[in-house]
């Protein structure tokens, strides 16, 4: 499954100018990796921002594309509770359409996120990332740097833009 198997991991504050065009390339970028790589499953951490962008986008794909699943790994059951309304229903479209549900802890624990991220890591051959330029902290950065240590293939759509 592993040679199968991509997961994401991305900025939660996508600039609405910036939106458009890292939807794209997202999307590009999953294309090529469903094409080219015969990657079936894609794995989400459920976050806002570029999280939702690469669930919706693996939504879109699986009335084209039948055998890819969408695998949502979560840090806790409560995660979207202090999210606002729109958040909050376009969490629950995600969670709707996913096939896998994985959740890490029943509520908020201080490490869940963490644990999270290294559930997406493991099992995987690649990742699709959005990380911008000038991180050098947060969760995004600390998967990113985990999986280059796991020879994971990592395509930064931020190297693009």
């Amino acid at each position: 499954m592993k040679e199968k198997t991509c997961f994401f991991t991305g900025h939660r504050n996508i600039a609405k100018n910036d939106y458009e065009k890292i939807y794209k390339l997202t999307k590009i970028s999953i294309l090529f990796r469903i094409v080219n790589n015969d990657i079936k499953y894609f794995k989400v951490g459920g976050a806002r921002g570029f999280d939702m962008i690469a669930s919706l986008i693996i939504i879109e794909l699986k009335k084209e594309f039948k055998d890819i699943k969408l695998i949502l790994i979560l840090p806790c059951k409560n995660q979207m509770n202090n999210w606002c309304k729109n958040d909050k229903e376009l969490y629950n479209i995600v969670l709707q359409n996913a096939d896998e549900i994985i959740y890490i802890s029943e509520n908020y624990t201080k490490d869940c996120m963490l644990k999270r991220n290294d559930k997406l890591i493991e099992d995987s051959m690649f990742c699709i990332c959005y990380l911008r330029k000038t991180t050098k902290m947060g969760g995004t950065f600390y998967t990113i740097n985990r999986a280059e240590k796991q020879n994971i293939k990592i395509h930064n759509i931020n190297n693009i833009i």
